[in-house]
């Protein structure tokens, strides 16, 4: 029989939180193209995962300048500029997240994100002081999907997976969750969201 859900822990970058380099790189390449393979092959994802796992920004737009000298300028940009790659809160999530702060449910979020970045949204986005607890990658040097990110955050944070509800909009990070006995929600808008809250009893439908 499956447990009342207890808790829900929340992804950020996608699901709450607008953000995308594109926002950013829209201004400073005047062609598409150019600047998708720019994203594609030069300030890739992965290259910026190694952040969300701790490395500090100086060290990985050093490592890339030397390697694309001809583009240092747009490849620092991705640090200095970083905000501009903010484009606010997704407003019908935080509504949910709202919500949720009138039932009798705690609130977490586990997030890929920089340390050195991640006090620009704490500063910008005040909804961030409702979770009991936020778990930012970069502060502990690893990032999911990596399985010892979720024990390390129901360890700190106290809650059962097989009572939690993880919403991310990745399914390598939905997968690994599940694995975990985590129950999981892939966010593909709002409006799901909301549905999956209601299926579980968290939300009046």
């Amino acid at each position: 029989m499956q447990k009342p859900l207890e808790a829900v822990l929340f992804d950020l970058g996608g699901v709450l939180i607008d953000w995308n380099p594109r926002y950013l790189y829209r201004k400073i390449f005047a062609e598409p193209t150019a600047m998708e393979h720019f994203l594609a092959t030069v300030c890739t994802q992965e290259w910026n995962e190694e952040q969300d796992a701790g490395r500090p920004f100086a060290e990985g737009v050093r490592l890339l300048a030397e390697q694309h000298p001809h583009i240092a300028a747009e490849i620092a940009a991705f640090h200095l500029r970083w905000e501009e790659m903010l484009n606010g809160e997704i407003a019908a999530s935080v509504a949910v997240l709202s919500e949720l702060r009138e039932r009798p449910l705690r609130l977490f979020a586990l997030t890929n994100w920089s340390a050195e970045t991640f006090p620009i949204a704490r500063r910008l986005f005040p909804f961030l002081a409702w979770f009991n607890g936020i778990l930012v990658s970069g502060e502990e040097c690893i990032r999911k999907p990596d399985r010892r990110i979720f024990e390390l955050a129901a360890a700190r944070f106290g809650f059962d997976p097989a009572a939690t509800l993880f919403v991310d909009d990745s399914p390598r990070n939905i997968n690994a969750a599940a694995a975990l006995s985590f129950r999981t929600h892939r966010f593909i808008d709002p409006e799901g969201l909301r549905a999956v809250l209601v299926a579980e009893g968290a939300l009046a439908a």
